[in-house]
């Protein structure tokens, strides 16, 4: 059988960086070249980055894209890396209309070409596009109608783009039909917690569909609240993994292959789904017999799950600062487990020399609280400094009287208006501190804690965040390190500290029935009749129902963060704010 070494480029990219995306494009098939590979591939939308949202739909932009691809053809042939046929994501338009879909010709698409000798030898777009949680793609693109195949050194390789193998139909079967030796899926697959099971599932099962090598190349990254773990996979022909990229690690995964020699006979014409087969050989010729040297064996070791989720906070807060040109970043130290977790998360992001922590007392700041961020300061190395509030309450409640929630939250916004006013100042950016069972019931302050630029926890429920800090500085202990986060930030009870003796359970139930309850409410979107039948309190329900409605408006104003569920606020929950929708008790 042929033999064949696949190089996949397990990378980042950066939205409407076309040139910097070029740069990496030829940088690692530099590197791809140099270990011998025979065929590059690179994720779904390299060149502009995922997603680009509405700029497909300006016409300069996708017009950048395609002269930017056929420019990085050019510039590797120049570059001596013309002879390596190299696989990659770019935006496209297309050449016809489609009046099923009631689109013009010009129409963008998702697409993807093989670049060869200084050419752009093949191009095809997207045939299954996603339009649930947060992906739009009906709304951007139309739709790719052909089965691309690409010969290499005797070796028919089938082409794919992300949702074309999770859907059924469409290319894997077409894949089957074409008598491939070897499918690539090129993906820009956002993570989220436990979807490593399921990816690898899903790539086992087309593998056996198909019939034939199947290799998913995987993003890595963030772009604004998504997160890409990479974790690419090559799995053979009966499912058995052959190689596994590790995941939030950037880099080029090779793999030695020995595949099926292209069929004289091969099929031709319209097959599933009525996908037409579009053959470009660029090699008949199999390569030399040689000995394999590029990965095997099963693949990188798997992170447990709470290391997953910590790593993908850690890679979705370093491209948000990274990507939008920021330095450093600005928290508000409570003391409590929240802005803790938040402040270990970005040490961890952009180092603790970027990171700058102000306490904020008040007089009803308790003085374990004061000394606890003093100390996950000294843990830490972060920057440190103590600024109180209390002269600035004074000086509000001398001009106006303001009692009970007012006063409490006026704290609050106190505390949020010195952060930007240092932010403005120093040039940090502000993070905010809030977790996911906060922002579901509304219980933060408009302007206040909710202010910021990022919120690295805001898809993180409380009970999450007490078991991640508790990873973290297991994790640090393991390595010999000083855990990050005081104990008794993790021990105590949670407050906000705006009243004498306030603790959150003051407001809210206990924190595991509470989050049991808005996963169901929130992620799984089941009514209080489906909540109550599980074995939960109807008044609780009913009133943590209400909350959660109630708040939508907030939500609407809290900043982006890393989205690690199946359904985080925002693009995968989207709720009226005037909204007489009401579950009833």
């Amino acid at each position: 059988m042929p033999q064949l070494r696949l190089a996949l480029n397990q990378i980042d990219s950066h939205v409407g960086d076309i040139a910097a995306n070029a740069d990496s494009v030829v940088h690692w098939t530099r590197h791809s070249a140099e270990q011998g590979a025979h065929l590059a591939a690179f994720p779904e939308m390299m060149l502009t980055g995922y997603p680009v949202e509405d700029l497909a739909l300006r016409g300069s932009f996708v017009e950048a894209s395609r002269s930017a691809l056929s420019a990085l053809a050019g510039r590797l042939a120049d570059e001596g890396l013309g002879e390596l046929p190299v696989v990659v994501g770019y935006l496209d338009r297309s050449e016809r209309a489609t009046p099923r879909l009631g689109l013009p010709a010009g129409s963008p698409e998702n697409a993807a070409a093989v670049l060869h000798r200084g050419e752009v030898v093949l191009r095809f777009a997207k045939h299954h596009l996603p339009n649930y949680g947060v992906f739009d793609e009906f709304r951007y693109f139309v739709p790719g109608d052909t089965q691309p195949v690409v010969r290499v050194r005797g070796v028919d390789v089938a082409l794919a783009i992300c949702e074309d193998l999770w859907q059924e139909g469409g290319r894997v079967p077409a894949t089957r039909s074409a008598g491939a030796g070897l499918l690539i899926s090129v993906n820009a697959s956002p993570y989220e917690r436990n979807k490593d099971d399921v990816r690898l599932e899903l790539v086992r099962k087309r593998a056996r569909e198909a019939g034939c090598t199947l290799a998913y190349l995987a993003m890595i990254g963030g772009q604004d609240d998504l997160v890409f773990d990479g974790d690419s996979i090559v799995v053979g022909a009966d499912g058995e993994v052959i190689a596994r990229a590790p995941q939030f690690s950037e880099g080029c995964v090779l793999v030695d292959l020995d595949l099926p020699a292209a069929r004289p006979d091969a099929p031709e014409g319209v097959v599933d789904d009525g996908l037409r087969i579009d053959r470009v050989v660029l090699s008949e010729e199999p390569v030399e017999p040689y000995e394999p040297v590029a990965a095997g064996g099963g693949g990188a070791e798997r992170l447990d799950d709470d290391e997953e989720v910590y790593d993908a906070l850690v890679v979705g807060l370093r491209a948000y600062v990274r990507k939008n040109g920021f330095r450093s970043v600005l928290i508000g130290l409570s003391g409590g487990i929240d802005s803790a977790l938040v402040a270990a998360i970005a040490c961890d992001a952009v180092g603790a020399q970027n990171v700058y922590g102000v306490s904020m007392p008040s007089k009803y700041s308790s003085e374990h609280s004061r000394t606890d961020a003093a100390e996950l300061a000294r843990r830490t190395g972060l920057n440190f400094r103590s600024v109180s509030i209390e002269p600035m309450f004074d000086a509000y409640t001398g001009s106006v009287t303001l009692t009970g929630l007012a006063e409490e939250n006026l704290q609050s916004r106190l505390r949020g208006t010195l952060l930007m006013a240092l932010s403005n100042q120093e040039g940090h950016i502000v993070l905010a501190p809030g977790n996911k069972s906060e922002l579901a019931v509304g219980y933060s302050t408009l302007y206040g804690d909710s202010v910021g630029a990022y919120g690295p926890i805001k898809d993180v429920y409380k009970s999450d965040v007490f078991r991640l800090a508790r990873y973290r500085n297991r994790a640090a202990e393991e390595r010999g390190e000083t855990p990050p986060i005081p104990e008794n930030s993790i021990a105590k009870p949670p407050s906000a500290e705006l009243r004498p003796g306030q603790v959150d359970t003051d407001s809210l139930p206990d924190y595991p029935v509470l989050d049991a309850v808005l996963a169901l409410y929130v992620d799984r979107d089941q009514g209080l009749e489906e909540i109550v039948a599980a074995g939960f309190d109807r008044g609780l329900v009913a009133r943590t129902l209400r909350m959660v409605d109630a708040a939508e408006y907030k939500r609407r104003q809290y900043p982006p963060g890393t989205k690690i569920s199946a359904k985080g606020f925002g693009k995968d929950r989207r709720l009226p704010v005037t909204n007489g929708w009401r579950e009833q008790a």
